[in-house]
C-alpha cells in the first residue's frame, strides 16, 4: 500500500511551451484588452504627431490596444480608464 501512495504523489514533468510570436501575443487580447502607458511630452509627440498643443512638464497617459496600437492620449489616468470602460476594454497591468 505504501508503494501506491508514493506513485500517486509523483509529479509529472512540465511540458515546455513554445514561445509566442509577437503576432500571436497581440491577438491574445482579442480586441478586449488594453493597457495604459505613462508618457512624457516628447514620447507623446512622437507617437501622436497629429496632436498639437501637447502640454509640457506633465505626464500624459496613452491607452493602447493589446497589440500596442495607440487608442487615446489624455492628461489624466482617470480619463484613460474612462475611455477603456466606454469601449468595454479590460485594462491589463504592465510592468
Amino acid at each position: 500500500m505504501e508503494k501506491n501512495s508514493r506513485s500517486a504523489t509523483r509529479r509529472k514533468k512540465p511540458v515546455p511551451v513554445p514561445p509566442m510570436s509577437m503576432g500571436d501575443l497581440a491577438k491574445l487580447g482579442g480586441g478586449k484588452v488594453a493597457y495604459i502607458r505613462i508618457m512624457t511630452h516628447d514620447e507623446a509627440k512622437e507617437m501622436f504627431p497629429a496632436v498639437e498643443g501637447l502640454p509640457q512638464g506633465i505626464d500624459l497617459f496613452a491607452l493602447h490596444a493589446a497589440d500596442g496600437t495607440p487608442l487615446v492620449l489624455t492628461d489624466s489616468r482617470q480619463a484613460a480608464i474612462g475611455h477603456a470602460m466606454g469601449d468595454e476594454l479590460e485594462i491589463a497591468s504592465i510592468h
